[in-house]
């Protein structure tokens, strides 16, 4: 899933204290789960901001609403209210809805409420872990289900390097060496010749280096082509 957390209140009211019409839109999906993008952070920020408004003697309208997700056209007519009307949306999902919901609405300005943070996973209540830097080549299939481009401090693809101890990170004493547990997960499976076989260097114009990436499932194009 997604993470994300809130930007710091201080930035949010520079970004919206120009306006006096502020609609926020929360969003039902990832940033829900991680308890930071939901419908209900939505109501709490906004009592925040009509409180900080009023003790900066701003005249400012804050509004709410929320939808099951902000990256898909089809949750869009579920808005209640109308971006058009607002001077401004503070949208608190991730990135890619913040963008999404600005090349629908591109007469309103959208602005972010959330830091994207990275993919991951809840590791424990309240705590979400990177797992996946998204980088358009997965290794998982022979690297025991263990990203080391996410998880090794240097993004190993032949690893572990020489700063490992005790399996632990040279960058941090708390922080567990990708490698060494790859390591632990292919001996427990008895699958340690992956680790004998040399990798070729990461393509990494798949990751960040060749402009947009994107996902295109034909069937599914010409099945909406097709009516």
């Amino acid at each position: 899933m997604i993470v994300g957390e809130r930007k710091p209140f201080e930035e949010i009211m520079e970004m919206i204290s120009p306006h006096k019409r502020v609609l926020i839109i929360g969003c039902g999906g990832c940033v829900t789960v991680c308890l930071t993008g939901g419908e209900k952070q939505a109501d709490t920020l906004a009592s925040q901001i009509r409180l900080a408004a009023k003790q900066k003697g701003l005249k400012m309208e804050v509004a709410v609403d929320c939808i099951t997700r902000q990256c898909e056209r089809e949750f869009v007519d579920n808005l209640k209210e109308d971006p058009k009307e607002y001077d401004a949306v503070l949208s608190i999902a991730c990135g890619a809805g913040v963008q999404f919901m600005s090349d629908v609405f591109t007469d309103v300005p959208f602005l972010p409420g959330l830091n994207t943070s990275f993919l991951g996973y809840n590791k424990e209540q309240g705590v979400w872990e990177e797992n996946c830097r998204g980088c358009g080549d997965c290794v998982l299939a022979w690297t025991g289900g263990i990203c080391p481009i996410a998880r090794c401090s240097k993004s190993l693809i032949n690893g572990a390097c020489g700063g490992t101890d005790k399996g632990k990170c040279e960058v941090s004493k708390d922080m567990d060496c990708a490698w060494y547990l790859i390591y632990e997960r292919l001996k427990a499976r008895g699958k340690l010749d992956e680790l004998r076989k040399m990798r070729a260097a990461k393509d990494w114009c798949k990751d960040r280096g060749a402009g947009v990436r994107r996902l295109v499932l034909k069937d599914m194009v010409e099945e909406e082509a097709a009516g």
